[in-house]
């Protein structure tokens, strides 16, 4: 995992806050108010001597950035200011490219910087105030005391300052916002847009640096401060008293006083770096003003005297600073360089950054907060626009030079100046900390005494992380607004989030539980398709399990001549078709072909057209229902015998070693009772059978007659046969004695083995050739440890080679290493044999090979490395019981047909296909989810809108062939604005992200993350071009329904598959690969953005709001569990009361918490009764259970815990969520140039 996932500051508020506007900034008396300060990160866990991996100080962006209200209505305007280089952290210590250290920086940018060095950067400290602030370039460089990061060539520092240059432009008016939407209508965009902020609401930066952020170590080479600004004033989101999501742009156009800009001397003395001095974009702001000047970085909270707003120009200290060059196209780094755009562009071209326009001073301007055309959208109420979309904008300074994102100025009746923060030490004063570096841009100044400040030129501010859109934010407001079921009736009506809790009632469209769009209203033509990027497919769950207030799909029965079709696209039967002439014939809704209706389903029409039994038949009224399948649609035209299961038990050194033999065989006993059954009054018709296996194979007889098993050992691997026919399969019950004497003996039997070798090919054709003997379709358990050396078909070899990470070779990684497993799977799939495979390698096992078998048939991979019995038995026995009790269809096909216009071009899951329109799967269980993308090829019209059916054919775990039917009717549109009022963002993240993970397999990872990051902006490009309002470049513009887009799509940037830590194995990668391939909706959003909830208080029967996943959110007293569907977390602050620690954990002291305990004591209290409900209530929701992990707050598993705090950096060098937000804006302003 990567794990040291870099947080900058504590978060603003006195609690962790769940990500909403509330007012952010401290109190003026100093302290927090509340009993738990944020937690900032431990004060000093990183000494210079032990740098986390994977960071290098130089290339570190800061990690904050200025506030920009988020704003939303259909877009989300936020004004980052000037391109600036995209988010980076440096690369991994791969020889490999590097990996994000794009960020290049110009040649008279340089700092006189830390002398190069061999060992990683130590990481800064958490408590600095990060604040983007421009170095004061005259001063002189204070001597390094000692010197972190790699080394980094002049070329290479040269390059990454280039990047971040900026060019400015001419001023533009365009701060006066536009006429502000009615308020009864939806705004579609949503501008976030920086400004300066001139008080220190964090602490003032420490003195010692140069600009106040320390640095991030991470990468090649330091970057300048990207925005420059004033020091950090802390997140305060401009005008606290609105929630970020309100539909603001800020425009501002204030310099920074300068006041703020005192620096220490700082570590260059070459030309200023314009980007990163330049003040911001402009910021369209109410009237704000700027306290009077302070001393450079007192610690002390700024005079209150200060005016609360003057409303003149700012003062002329922050003068025009040098334009800068456009950044070389050169750099190394994840992200396609700045440099000449991608040329698949579709709305136009990046040439180079935008120059932010400024704003002219405008005394008595409307609205600073521009929103977009307003456009109605059914179920997105803009957030809170009632306030937020119209504040008067206050005088504006005049023009200065664009400076990277900066932070809005206080709102009037703010106060301006905010004492200054505690640090991670908590509740020191946050003053410069000796021993931990300096401001960002890289002065180490261990331990040194800090440099008297010397006035330095106007700084920059970081984006404030609250000012951005937050994905907690969006969740509780969907939630808030759902408050009656979701029915389905409606066309093109997009469903409440995966996140929300609601009822869905069927009435003519299949339930979002079984089918999810990326758009619900798709373009008409695929020109429109393309220009706006927009991936058009269905995420596809037949089989899903519905909660218990919903009613499973009707089974219908139409008779011996079986289900009515249409005669040309053979779709099925459903609600859209339309009846004609009285009932004798029925119009196709897909192809338009007329068909006779068969006497025996005929029925009269009423006075509307419709069927009079029309609610009688699911068929006629309902999105998802079932069919009987009659013997025409079963294999060779017989009916299928009933499934079996068959468990293959490795039985080698390791396997009886670890304790995984004795646990499979003493569950098997109990579990062989709860085998799958439709009825849950009757006995399950699955026959089981039993073989173990080495180098060789051994079967068993347990034919009831029988009393004892007897054992066949077949040691001819190569040539793999099933040695008896009679008593291998049997009934459970009838053979339940034999079979119990059996899983005593197993153990037993192989308790002294010496041989240490296995094979793996030949295990699974014993199961597939004992399937073929009974003539009949199953499933495999196979329980597997090492790699297969032994002698036999399918023999691998170990190819684990780290060195091939981040090259063109890496791919060859992910392929399987032998054509023998894919034919296997071939064969597999033919007849019906699904295999469900559970690792517990203690090395490399090659996941990406022996994973083919399982992902091509439909089944499943579990993995658990390093399996303790006495740890993981829980987690493992957990699993193996759903994967035996779960739903499951056998030798099921997939089928999707559409109406005239699209069609379904390619698919993604855990499948086989030998043609390229059915989607064959040996097994398909409950959990399984297929992604579908659709491209046109003709074109949509908006009255008909477009049509989908999914049919899967499938044999019952009870034997029966059934067929089930999902149908979908999207709204058709040939306006961009209504394409992108109903996306749904979550959908397009699992789409994109199957998408990359199946790029690897034939790219290098990086080019599948340029690939992702250019269709992304593309994506928000074609809104901003086509469809928000005009405004100033500097702002960035999102879609109300895809303002999360850059946050869930930097996770899946970030992810061990696209972008490893050092740490993660090549097995783990593989592993997660296959297993997102498969994953729904829901599923791959607690991947990518685990739940942070914090524990302070708990209330039966609600959840606490959950806070965003960022470092900075965690308070020390706090107590908080992460969740992200193959984890669950339990993270304990340092200072947690005695009375919390002793609800949970029934010890009073931190010290005592036993960190290796894998599950919550059961204590009499009802704190304790409520988080345990907690804790089996998310595993009830995933398909995997959940390991707990109890971290302590600064413990080793801390880098765990923190490698899933995604809005932070992380150690593997990826950005944050402030740093790539602003990356994505560069990508979008170079799209539009």
């Amino acid at each position: 995992m990567n794990v040291n996932q870099h947080t900058p500051m504590a978060s603003p508020y006195s609690q962790p806050q769940p990500g909403y506007g509330q007012p952010s900034f401290s109190p003026l008396d100093g302290g927090y108010p509340a009993q738990y300060a944020p937690y900032n990160g431990p004060a000093l866990a990183y000494q210079p001597g032990v740098p986390p991996q994977g960071y290098s100080p130089f290339t570190s962006f800061p990690s904050k950035a200025v506030a920009a209200n988020p704003v939303s209505d259909l877009s989300s305007p936020l004004d980052l200011g000037p391109p600036r280089g995209p988010p980076t952290s440096g690369p991994p210590p791969v020889s490999a490219s590097q990996q994000y250290n794009q960020y290049t920086h110009s040649p008279g940018d340089m700092q006189n910087g830390p002398p190069p060095m061999t060992q990683a950067p130590s990481r800064p400290p958490v408590s600095q105030p990060y604040n983007q602030g421009v170095m004061n370039m005259s001063g002189q460089q204070p001597s390094y005391s000692q010197h972190y990061g790699p080394p980094s060539s002049m070329q290479q520092v040269t390059n990454q300052m280039t990047g971040m240059h900026i060019t400015s432009g001419p001023p533009t008016p365009a701060g006066p916002g536009y006429a502000q939407p009615h308020s009864s209508q939806l705004p579609i965009s949503t501008a976030y847009s920086a400004t300066p902020q001139p008080s220190y609401t964090q602490a003032p930066p420490p003195v010692s640096s140069a600009s106040t952020q320390p640095p991030l170590p991470s990468g090649p080479a330091a970057p300048q401060q990207y925005y420059g600004g004033p020091p950090p004033p802390s997140q305060q989101p401009f005008n606290s008293s609105l929630p970020p999501t309100s539909q603001q742009q800020f425009t501002s156009s204030l310099p920074p006083p300068p006041s703020q800009q005192t620096f220490p001397p700082s570590s260059y003395s070459g030309p200023v770096h314009p980007s990163s001095q330049a003040p911001s974009p402009p910021v369209s702001q109410s009237q704000q003003s700027f306290p009077p000047p302070q001393p450079p970085f007192s610690s002390a909270p700024p005079p209150v005297s200060q005016p609360s707003f003057t409303t003149g120009p700012p003062p002329p200290s922050q003068g025009s600073f040098p334009s800068q060059a456009p950044p070389p196209s050169s750099q190394p780094g994840s992200f396609p360089p700045p440099g000449p755009p991608p040329t698949s562009a579709a709305s136009g071209q990046y040439l180079g950054p935008m120059p932010p326009q400024q704003q002219q001073p405008h005394p008595s301007q409307p609205s600073p907060y521009h929103s977009g055309p307003p456009l109605p959208r059914a179920q997105m109420p803009p957030t809170s626009m009632a306030q937020s979309n119209h504040l008067p904008s206050g005088p504006q300074g005049p023009p200065g030079p664009p400076g990277p994102l900066q932070q809005p100025p206080p709102q009037p009746g703010m106060q301006t100046g905010y004492p200054p923060q505690q640090n991670g030490a908590f509740g020191q004063v946050r003053s410069p900390q000796p021993g931990y570096p300096g401001p960002y841009p890289g002065q180490p100044n261990y331990g040194a005494p800090a440099p008297a400040p010397a006035p330095a030129p106007p700084a920059q501010k970081r984006l404030d992380p609250d000012a951005i859109p937050s994905p907690i934010q969006v969740i509780e407001d969907d939630k808030a607004k759902t408050n009656e079921p979701f029915t389905t009736g409606v066309r093109g009506q997009a469903p409440p989030l995966v996140t929300t809790n609601f009822q869905v009632k069927d009435q003519g469209n299949a339930s979002p539980r079984f089918i999810r769009c990326t758009a619900y209203n798709i373009p008409c033509t695929s020109d429109m398709a393309k220009q706006s990027q927009v991936p058009l497919a269905a995420i596809i769950k037949p089989l899903a399990t519905l909660p218990p207030d919903e009613t499973p799909p009707y089974l219908v029965d139409h008779g011996e001549s079986g289900p009515i079709r249409c005669n040309r696209c053979k779709a099925y039967m459903c609600p859209y078709m339309q009846f004609i002439e009285g009932g004798r014939r029925f119009l196709c809704g897909f192809c338009s072909c007329v068909t006779e209706v068969p006497p025996h389903y005929f029925q009269h029409l009423d006075h509307t057209g419709k069927r009079v039994d029309c609610y009688d038949r699911p068929e006629l009224s309902l999105g998802s229902y079932e069919f009987l399948a009659t013997v025409d649609y079963c294999k060779n035209n017989k009916l299928p015998q009933p499934p079996a299961f068959i468990f293959l038990i490795d039985v080698s050194y390791n396997a009886v070693k670890s304790g995984m033999v004795s646990i499979v065989c003493q569950e098997l006993k109990s579990l062989l009772d709860h085998l799958p059954r439709e009825n849950p009054e009757i006995e399950s018709v699955v026959r089981v059978g039993f073989v173990t296996y080495n180098k060789v194979l051994h079967f068993y007889n347990v034919k009831s007659s029988l009393a004892q098993p007897q054992m066949l050992v077949v040691s001819d691997v190569s040539d793999m046969f099933v040695p008896l026919l009679d008593g291998f399969l049997v009934n459970v019950n009838e053979s339940r004695q034999v079979i119990e004497s059996l899983l005593d003996q197993i153990p037993e039997m192989f308790a002294d083995t010496r041989e240490t070798e296995t094979v793996f090919g030949p295990v699974i054709q014993a199961g597939l050739e004992a399937l073929k003997a009974a003539d009949c379709a199953g499933k495999l358990f196979v329980f597997h440890t090492s790699l297969p050396i032994a002698e036999a078909p399918g023999k691998l070899k170990n190819r684990e080679d780290k060195k091939l990470i981040g090259t063109d070779k890496e791919k060859s990684l992910f392929q399987p290493q032998a054509g023998f497993y894919n034919s296997l799977a071939k064969e597999c799939v033919a007849q019906g044999c699904c295999v469900d495979l559970f690792l517990f390698p203690n090395q490399y096992v090659d996941v990406a090979t022996l994973g083919v078998v399982p992902v091509s048939t439909g089944g499943s991979v579990y993995k658990y490395t390093y399996f303790q019995a006495q740890s993981d038995q829980e987690r493992f026995l957990n699993d193996l019981r759903r994967d035996v009790e779960k739903q499951v269809g056998f030798d099921a096909v997939m089928r999707v047909r559409t109406s005239t216009g699209i069609r379904a071009t390619d698919f993604f899951g855990s499948f086989y296909m030998s043609n390229t329109t059915d989607v064959e799967l040996a097994g398909l269980d409950c959990d399984k989810a297929i992604t579908v993308e659709f491209k046109h090829d003709d074109k949509l019209s908006e009255e008909t809108g477009a049509l989908m059916q999914c049919a899967v054919l499938y044999t019952s775990c009870s034997g029966l062939r059934r067929l089930r039917i999902h149908n979908m009717a999207v709204n058709c549109c040939s306006q961009l604005a209504d394409l992108y009022r109903n996306c749904e963002t979550d959908t397009i993240i699992n789409f994109f992200s199957k998408y990359a993970f199946r790029g690897v397999l034939n790219n290098p990872t990086k080019a599948v993350r340029d690939t992702l990051v250019n269709q992304c902006a593309q994506i928000l490009a074609c809104y901003r071009k086509n469809c928000s309002s005009p405004s100033s470049a500097g702002q960035l513009i999102l879609p109300e329904c895809m303002k999360l887009l850059p946050v869930y799509l930097n996770c899946v940037l970030k992810s061990d598959v696209l972008l490893p830590g050092a740490d993660v194995s090549l097995d783990d990668r593989a592993y997660l690969r296959q297993l997102i391939s498969c994953m729904d909706v829901a599923e791959t959003h607690i991947f990518f953005y685990p739940r942070l909830l914090p524990l302070m208080k708990l209330e039966s029967g609600s959840l606490p709001v959950a806070v965003r996943d960022s470092e900075e959110r965690l308070s020390k007293g706090g107590v908080y569990l992460l969740e992200t569907g193959l984890h669950l977390f339990l993270w304990v602050g340092a200072s947690v009361q005695q009375e919390l620690l002793l609800n949970i954990f029934g010890t009073p002291s931190f010290s005592q918490i036993d960190s290796n305990m894998t599950s919550l004591p059961v204590l009499d209290n009802p704190f304790s009764q409520r988080l345990r409900e907690i804790v089996d209530s998310f595993r009830a929701q995933r398909s995997r259970y959940m390991k707990l992990m109890v971290v302590k707050q600064e413990d080793r598993a801390e880098l765990i815990f923190k490698h899933f705090l995604v809005e932070d950096k992380s150690a593997s060098g990826g950005a944050s969520y402030v740093d790539f937000l602003c990356h994505m804006h560069k990508e979008i302003r170079q799209l539009l140039s």
